[in-house]
C-alpha cells in the first residue's frame, strides 16, 4: 500500500506549474491540504488543517511542504501530534526578513525544538525569502537532514523547475529512510 502524502503548499498556495502540483497530479496517494484563506494565513489554523488532514489519512503519512508551510509544520511538531514517517521542508522563509507576507499571523517566534520525525530541509543560496544560513539553523534545530541546491530562486514555480527530479529524488531517499 501506498502512503499518504500530505502535499503543504505556502503562501498563496501552489499554482499548476509548482512541482508540487505537478507531483500531485502524477500520484494519486498525493492529496493537498486546502486552506480557508491563502492571502491571509494564520498559522493556528493552518496548524488545524493539517492535523485534521491527517486524522483523515489511513495509511503511514508524509509531509511535503514548501515555504510558509514548513513553519506550519514546525509548529505543528512542537504540539502533542499524530505520528508521521517524515517531511520534506522546501524554501523555509525568515519570518523576520523584510519579504515575509505581513498579512501572515502567528507565524513569529518558530520553534526550535528537534521533530521526532525524520525530516529534510531543502534550501537555494538565493532564496528572496532566506538566507542560506537562515535555513542550515532551522534544519539544525529541528534535527532535519540540510540540502542546499545552489541558486534555484525559492524553489517554486518562477524558478522553472517544472516536475524538478532533484526533489523527486531527494523524497524518494526520504521514504527509504534516507
Amino acid at each position: 500500500m501506498e502512503p499518504t502524502v500530505l502535499i503543504l503548499p505556502g503562501f498563496g498556495n501552489s499554482g499548476p506549474l509548482h512541482w508540487q502540483s505537478l507531483w500531485e497530479a502524477k500520484h494519486t496517494y498525493f492529496k493537498r491540504v486546502e486552506q480557508r484563506d491563502w492571502l491571509n494565513p494564520i498559522c493556528d489554523e493552518w496548524v488545524t488543517s493539517l492535523e485534521k488532514a491527517l486524522s483523515e489519512a489511513s495509511s503511514e503519512v508524509f509531509l511535503v511542504a514548501h515555504s510558509m508551510a514548513c513553519l506550519v509544520v514546525a509548529h505543528w511538531a512542537s504540539q502533542k501530534h499524530r505520528t508521521i514517517k517524515g517531511a520534506l521542508l522546501v524554501g523555509v522563509p525568515d519570518v523576520n526578513a523584510p519579504t515575509f507576507p505581513p498579512s501572515a499571523l502567528g507565524f513569529e517566534n518558530t520553534p526550535s525544538i528537534p521533530f521526532d520525525f525524520p525530516s529534510v530541509v531543502i534550501a537555494s543560496s538565493n532564496d528572496m525569502y532566506a538566507s542560506i544560513e537562515y535555513a542550515q539553523e532551522r534544519a539544525k534545530v529541528w534535527g532535519s537532514d540540510f540540502v542546499n541546491i545552489g541558486e534555484k530562486g525559492h524553489i517554486n514555480a518562477d524558478s522553472g523547475l517544472g516536475f524538478w527530479d532533484e526533489g523527486w529524488q531527494l523524497f524518494e531517499r526520504l521514504q527509504k529512510g534516507m
